[in-house]
């Protein structure tokens, strides 16, 4: 069963590389870290999902947050977090390459286990990329779902849009 609104999500915990001056030699690896969603309590938090780091779509679709971080924080979002079931280390990189600087924290939830609680998961098994985590966006409020936004085609970018979340605010 899908996630509703006015539902809380339920407690994940994901691994992630947070960012430091020193991963701007691309040669650092950095360590990851446990990151749960406990620190989501008493924020608001804009949770976006894609299928995965570096593919066209979803390489494509961030850009936008990063552009608009600012009006995030304007709309009193505490924290902005991109999930996928990539290893942290790649996801660590692909933040990089994406400019993202902490500004926005990329979560690995390498099972997809907290994706599928949320009922939220796809299986691309057929394609070669197993269980993902889809491509979706939620709007939190300490741990209340007030926004849920499903792509209805997973190679567009429409509901999921940095500017479309935004009017979710």
């Amino acid at each position: 069963m899908t996630i509703k609104a006015g539902e809380s999500v339920p407690q994940g915990e994901f691994a992630y590389v947070p960012w430091s001056p020193e991963l701007e030699d691309a040669m650092v690896c950095g360590s990851p870290v446990k990151y749960s969603t406990d620190a989501w309590k008493g924020k608001k938090v804009v949770v976006v999902s894609v299928v995965g780091a570096f593919t066209g779509t979803c390489h494509g679709q961030i850009p936008a947050y990063k552009q608009l971080i600012n009006k995030f924080k304007e709309s009193n979002v505490d924290v902005v977090a991109i999930v996928n079931a990539n290893d942290p280390f790649v996801n660590s990189g692909w933040a990089r390459v994406q400019g993202l600087k902490g500004e926005i924290i990329v979560l690995s939830d390498t099972a997809s286990k907290w994706t599928k609680e949320l009922g939220l998961d796809v299986d691309l098994t057929a394609v070669g990329l197993g269980v993902r985590t889809g491509r979706w966006a939620l709007v939190l409020n300490d741990l209340k779902v007030t926004a849920l936004e499903v792509e209805p085609h997973p190679a567009k970018v429409t509901v999921t849009a940095a500017e479309e979340v935004l009017k979710k605010l």
